[in-house]
């Protein structure tokens, strides 16, 4: 049975938890509404309390340690400049705690403010924010009773600073810094005198991520690659300067990791060719780990850990390509997972969600590029899914972002409902993609740009002998920087396609660089290549230079208010395209930014996108 595209976005998704200060209560977001919004949950499978009722998206929910109060960010419009909430648990009331009518920004927006977390009294949070100057973060400290204007300034940065958490003792923050997607460091800042001790010296570049203080506040635990071509789990000492292996990935990342500082006990995940697998156990030396049985949850993936204030349980967010996303608690000791959200599914069967197959293809340089192939329902039978025989399915290549991420089986309800619509999926981790080691994923710096869109080639070339696929029905499609290897495809290889649809995607490497937000461009310009040195090489790169190879019928999508790619970028794509003859349409949307949010609107999106492929694939 074909659902409609209302039905599947209507499937919804429960994630991002947060254990309340006794244990007993659970704070998650979930989409009900189209957006999502502040659910809180008394026990598993019980009937949830929505807590925020906005039209904007709410980014995260976080408990706090000692009382029935719970902070979460917002941001307007898509806009990216996110603002901290305090919303009262017990009356419902919600204050915007960190705004600053005085601060302002382009187009009169406020500050971003990017959330740090509480102190352990939960009478202090921290946050890193632009307010001083747009291009740059500082360190902010301030009262749960202070409100914006009232925030201690108590360190200013220079670029990309985040702050990963509070001491044991409430009297130092974890301050981490990118310099570039693959350069980061850490630094420990003293709250009261404001000093600040570099603690992760390096030459070339290193990731220090996901980083948490150890139980005695004299060492942190992260995952990083110093030393190594993949992501390891490991401990810093401070006093020293030591790193420590505590465990390795081996020939793949260690994602993450979760660690409860009052119990040394600890869930980490890697990442295996993009499915989740977790390990859970008890620090008994400083790099010591004691295993304890590790949760069997439904689908392929799973984060977003958090621990109960006991660190007994753990609540932990798990989806797959054919289930969608919930939160479950887990018993630390034993293992047991239980689902505490229940996310509906529109009435969709959840036995209709297809599974994606593990496939690898061989590039243009003998390199080898995992993909995720979704056939539909009866493909390789010769009937599609009207019943009608048929030579072959229509195929979606489905480019990721970034780029340095990586496509992965959680939940999709785009993809299910083109699945369903008779369309076959194809996902490539193109060079470049994280996850599979820090040498793939330079390989497409700079000067090696085009080689991605090379793998993309080589791909489609795959599926041409597949005996599923139809070669003549292949589309393309993709968002961000996907977006531009969207148009890349089709100035590059314009024969390959017989339609392409862009996201809010790069059209010219130049004028993205200096227009995307001021806080962003340094780190864009580590990966692409820079304004000053490498002006020539991003124009002969940039799709708008060779929008007259383009033979394919293309579909622009974008958010007005983008701070990351803005939406000059699909104006001029569109207008270019149009002057070549090529069929173009486009589609705006006032209220969004980098991608589609409200519920209306990805309806209007992925419905256009539907018929679109259908009049031209």
């Amino acid at each position: 049975m074909a659902y409609s595209i209302d039905r599947y976005l209507n499937v919804r998704s429960a994630y991002g938890s947060s254990f309340g200060p006794e244990g007993e209560r659970l704070a998650f977001l979930m989409d009900t509404t189209g957006v999502p919004q502040v659910w809180t949950l008394d026990g598993a499978r019980q009937w949830p309390t929505q807590r925020t009722f906005s039209e904007e998206r709410v980014t995260f929910v976080d408990w706090s340690p000692e009382r029935a109060e719970l902070a979460f960010g917002m941001d307007e419009g898509g806009n990216e400049r996110q603002q901290l909430f305090l919303l009262d648990a017990d009356d419902g009331t919600i204050e915007n705690v960190t705004a600053t009518p005085d601060v302002k920004h382009r187009g009169g927006a406020r500050a971003k403010h990017r959330w740090g977390g509480w102190s352990s009294d939960g009478e202090r949070f921290a946050f890193a924010s632009n307010r001083r100057d747009e291009a740059v973060f500082d360190v902010y400290v301030q009262g749960r009773d202070e409100r914006g204007p009232d925030a201690e300034l108590v360190h200013e940065g220079s670029g990309w600073l985040s702050v990963a958490g509070w001491s044991p003792d409430d009297e130092r923050l974890l301050v981490h810094e990118a310099r570039s997607s693959f350069d980061h460091d850490l630094h420990v800042l003293d709250i009261e005198s404001g000093e600040i001790e570099h603690v992760t010296t390096h030459d070339g570049d290193v990731r220090y991520q996901s980083v948490e203080w150890g139980p005695e506040g004299d060492a942190v635990y992260l995952v990083t690659d110093e030393g190594a071509d993949t992501l390891y789990l490991a401990r810093l000492d401070l006093g020293s300067g030591d790193l420590g292996v505590v465990r390795s990935g081996g020939d793949w990342n260690v994602d993450g990791i979760a660690l409860d500082a009052d119990t040394g006990r600890l869930v980490y995940s890697r990442n295996v060719d993009g499915y989740t697998e977790l390990t859970a156990g008890e620090l008994v030396g400083p790099t010591e780990i004691e295993e304890v049985p590790a949760p069997d949850l439904p689908g392929g993936t799973a984060g977003g850990v958090d621990f109960g204030p006991a660190g007994d349980r753990y609540a932990v967010t798990a989806s797959g390509r054919g289930t969608n996303t919930n939160a479950y608690v887990v018993d630390f000791e034993t293992g047991d997972a239980e689902r505490w959200t229940d996310a509906p599914t529109a009435g969709i069967p959840r036995e209709t969600f297809r599974e994606p197959e593990l496939v690898r293809f061989e590039s243009f340089d003998r390199l080898d590029i995992p993909a995720y192939l979704t056939l539909p329902e009866d493909a390789e039978s010769g009937v599609d899914a009207t019943g009608e025989s048929a030579d072959g399915v229509p195929v979606i290549v489905d480019i990721h972002g970034g780029p340095e991420s990586q496509r992965r089986p959680s939940f999709s309800s785009v993809k299910q409902y083109f699945l369903d619509r008779g369309y076959a999926i194809f996902e490539p981790n193109v060079r470049g993609s994280s996850g599979y080691g820090r040498e793939y994923t330079h390989l497409d710096d700079v000067r090696n740009r085009m080689d991605s869109v090379r793998d993309v080639r080589a791909g489609v070339e795959w599926l041409h002998d597949h005996p599923a696929v139809d070669p003549d029905r292949i589309a393309v499609m993709g968002g961000s920087y996907g977006g531009f290897m969207v148009l890349a495809c089709m100035t590059e290889y314009p024969d390959l396609w017989a339609a392409g649809v862009d996201v809010v995607g790069i059209a010219n490497f130049v004028t993205f660089l200096e227009n995307t937000g001021e806080w962003r461009r340094e780190l864009r310009e580590a990966e692409y290549g820079s304004l000053d040195d490498d002006r020539e090489f991003l124009e002969s790169i940039s799709p708008i230079n060779t929008v007259e190879q383009i033979a394919a019928p293309l579909f622009v999508l974008h958010g007005a208010n983008d701070p990351r790619v803005p939406v000059g970028e699909a104006e001029q794509i569109v207008e270019e395209a149009k002057s070549q003859g090529v069929p173009t349409r486009k589609l705006i949307f006032d209220d969004e930014g980098h991608g589609f949010t409200k519920l209306e609107n990805k309806i209007e999106a992925y419905s256009a996108i539907a018929a679109f492929f259908d009049e031209h694939v």
